[in-house]
């Protein structure tokens, strides 16, 4: 477990000027603010729609390609987690007055492209790659959740219940990463290299960075 939670942290070492670009993004500061139109919200809500439901099918395959019961477990989790996000995106959707239209909008190439790899890593990584880079992924993701929970409650005045989806992400579960890097030691322990996990980390954390960039540029029309 040490051994995969050293290759998790220097993983994080290897994209901390992503990562800080993902968490200081122009998007959080213009909705802070209250620059992006009420409107515009719906744009977020039908991006995250698509790639949800992409994930969902996603983290199916690689629960198929997953021998170890351990493993499968907490992808199995992961899995729950998604159904429990796209139930939450629901709320928000009424409040932005796009209720039942979370796919209707195209999804957009640069949003979309997060997904992609998601499915990527499922159909040809290692259960270790796929769980390591989520694993460094969703701490960006969780903190600017949380950032714009508070944003769309503070500056347009949501309801609490309205951001369930930010909500969700914005703190891990207790045991999340434990449980996560029990996958990546087993991984690691079968013989994949750390570089492949290092690697799948950068590419998704490139791809985050894509969405906000693709979803600050539409928002601003």
């Amino acid at each position: 477990m040490s051994d995969a939670r050293q290759v998790i942290e220097a993983g994080r070492r290897e994209i901390a000027a992503l990562e800080h670009r993902i968490r200081n993004h122009p998007f959080l500061t213009a909705l802070e603010e209250g620059r992006i139109p009420r409107e515009r919200l719906a744009l977020f809500a039908s991006q995250q729609g698509h790639i949800i439901e992409s994930d969902l099918r996603s983290v199916a395959v690689i629960v198929g390609r997953t021998p170890s019961l351990a493993s499968r477990d907490f992808l199995m989790g992961m899995l729950q987690g998604e159904r429990a996000a796209l139930a939450a995106l629901e709320p928000f959707g009424r409040a932005i007055g796009c209720a039942g239209e979370a796919t209707a909008a195209e999804p957009l190439p640069g949003a979309f492209a997060y997904s992609a790899f998601v499915t990527w890593l499922a159909l040809f990584g290692s259960p270790a790659e796929f769980v390591g880079a989520l694993l460094v992924n969703l701490e960006a993701w969780g903190a600017n959740c949380g950032r714009m929970s508070r944003a769309l409650q503070g500056r347009y005045g949501l309801p609490k219940e309205a951001v369930a989806f930010f909500d969700l992400f914005a703190s891990a579960p207790p045991g999340f990463e434990e449980q996560g890097l029990a996958v990546v030691a087993e991984g690691l322990a079968q013989g994949v290299p750390a570089g492949a996990i290092h690697r799948a980390a950068r590419l998704l954390q490139g791809y985050e960075l894509l969405f906000w960039d693709t979803l600050h540029q539409a928002s601003a029309g």
